[in-house]
């Protein structure tokens, strides 16, 4: 149990800290106005770059902003579509970075996209394969579990690229294209910085994770 909470406590709680100051910086930055909305500012950004077939649609929630490559369509939540703000023009933009990556074939994006299956079983099915293992003492079936929760880690690893770039490619648009000003540009980074965070936490959660895993594992052997 010990080792349990030497492992996964620390990025837990890391994950925990990340998530506060993502909400707590999109309030503040909130504050921040901006002189159009988040949608606007998204929608000049891929005009700009001859995205016009990219649609750009309002979604319940809140942060629940994505692009989705399948349906080629930018989906912001209500306080970032309609937000005269620079934390809505930040989320704004930072999606329709994902936009441009993936027009343009970004390897990290492509690769992303192609282990979203992989991730999605092997956080289901790694952990319950390895208790199983465990509690029938059968060591292949606890091996087959690490395996496939190392899809996860491998997915969070390709993420980390692919969100921090969509960030880059935001904040040099709106300086670029007169969105903001260049001193204006501090507030956007100052959200994109705080969701950074949470990749980074998500990346350690799920590496710390695997490595308690190992950790039984190996021990076992011995």
């Amino acid at each position: 149990m010990l080792m349990y909470l030497l492992f996964v406590i620390p990025p837990f709680l890391l994950g925990l800290y990340a998530q506060w100051k993502v909400k707590s910086s999109f309030a503040a930055m909130s504050e921040v106005p901006a002189r159009m909305s988040g949608a606007t500012a998204a929608r000049k950004m891929l005009d700009a770059s001859g995205l016009q077939s990219v649609a750009i649609e309002q979604v319940p929630g809140e942060l629940s902003d994505h692009y989705d490559p399948r349906a080629k369509v930018l989906r912001l939540s209500p306080d970032v579509y309609n937000g005269h703000s620079m934390a809505s023009l930040g989320v704004a933009c930072h999606e329709a970075g994902h936009a441009f990556q993936d027009a343009q074939g970004y390897a990290p994006l492509v690769v992303r996209n192609m282990a979203v299956p992989a991730a999605n079983f092997g956080s289901g099915i790694g952990a319950a394969m390895l208790f199983a293992g465990a509690i029938f003492s059968y060591p292949p079936l606890m091996w087959i579990g690490v395996i496939g929760f190392s899809a996860v880690v491998f997915f969070q690893l390709v993420n980390l690229p692919v969100e921090f770039d969509a960030s880059s490619r935001a904040r040099e648009h709106l300086v670029s294209a007169g969105l903001i000003t260049a001193q204006e540009e501090q507030y956007v980074a100052k959200v994109l910085n705080a969701a950074a965070l949470t990749y980074v936490a998500a990346t350690l959660q799920s590496i710390m994770t695997l490595a308690y895993y190992l950790f039984i594992l190996l021990g076992r052997r011995d």
